[in-house]
């Protein structure tokens, strides 16, 4: 039962990320489409948990080690594996930097300190977690991960969540529209975020794939819905990282809390999209030592790219380009 709860909790922490914590991703994704959002929420969180358990379920049983070894047994031919990896390795090489942009954008709202500042401390700190490989990953997000469960339910009982379901009006949802097609690209981007990770952690969850996966897609469910009326409750938000925009209404005290929340979710997928990217780009040690030296200093360039700019444009595209992918997984 321990592993299967250091699974869930790396599981989450790749999940949760800048974008998810700050609440550009929810925003973008689903709180613009009004109660169809919802919707489309609780859809991609649903596709998102059985993701994660047949992604388990098949490393497990056939003994699946790497990214490759997946997409065959999937079946699916050359070309488009070749395709599939190709956009894989790229997505989190960005999401990597995109962490890293957003690290440094919450210091320059909160704080006025140069990204450069920022990013090259927290860089040192993710060279040192990557020359660890996934037992440093889990420890983080041991300790992480909790924290970041509990202050966001917190925020959730100051916003008074469940007075908050009564303003919304389901008989505005409607079976067409874009909010569709965004709930499956949301699912769709994550499972390119997840995958490498999953079967890094196949054996954490061996006879334990159903269990992890409905806990951590409940999980996940309830943070995003908390973080859907957090934002519902306000509008024209024209920030870098606008919840915590909305914590400070509450006061300093809880505007701080949910930093160390922005801060925590941020570097735990920064970690793990980092190490998912040099686990599929490296032969051996030397070569993935290279390449985390690489990343972290080209990473302090891109630190200075806007933070909500670089979601807005990119997880998008992923997600389209994504759901090739997730075809195979679904029917896999």
């Amino acid at each position: 039962m321990r592993n299967s709860i250091k699974a869930i909790f790396i599981i989450i922490g790749t999940t949760i990320g800048a974008g998810f914590a700050s609440g550009q991703e929810i925003y973008s994704f689903f709180n613009i489409y009004g109660e169809n959002g919802l919707l489309g929420l609780i859809i991609s969180n649903i596709i998102t948990a059985f993701i994660i358990y047949n992604v388990l379920k098949i490393s497990n049983k056939k003994d699946i080690n790497s990214y490759s070894d997946l997409l065959n047994k999937l079946k699916i031919n050359e070309k488009i594996t070749n395709i599939i990896t190709l956009i894989m390795k790229i997505f989190l090489l960005i999401s990597f930097y995109i962490m890293v942009a957003g690290f440094t954008a919450y210091f320059k709202q909160e704080f006025n300190i140069p990204n450069s500042v920022t990013a090259i401390c927290i860089l040192i700190l993710c060279y040192i977690t990557f020359m660890k490989n996934i037992d440093g990953i889990a420890r983080i997000n041991t300790v992480a991960i909790p924290i970041l469960i509990v202050i966001i339910i917190i925020m959730g009982t100051k916003i008074n969540v469940l007075n908050s379901i009564n303003t919304i009006n389901f008989s505005n949802i409607t079976f067409s529209g874009n909010w569709i097609l965004k709930s499956l690209e949301y699912a769709s981007y994550n499972s390119i975020l997840l995958l490498p990770i999953l079967i890094s952690i196949k054996e954490y969850t061996k006879n334990n794939e159903k269990k992890v996966s409905i806990i951590t897609g409940s999980i996940l469910f309830l943070l995003s819905f908390i973080i859907y009326i957090m934002i519902n409750q306000y509008s024209n938000i024209n920030v870098e990282i606008p919840l915590v925009y909305i914590a400070s209404k509450f006061g300093s005290f809880y505007k701080n809390i949910y930093g160390l929340v922005i801060l925590l979710a941020i570097f735990t997928t920064m970690i793990a999209s980092g190490y998912g990217f040099l686990q599929n780009c490296s032969d051996n040690k030397k070569t993935y030592r290279i390449l985390a030296l690489i990343i972290c200093v080209t990473a302090i360039f891109v630190s200075n790219i806007s933070f909500s700019n670089l979601v807005n444009l990119t997880y998008p595209v992923f997600g389209i380009l994504g759901l090739i992918q997730l075809v195979f997984i679904v029917t896999g």
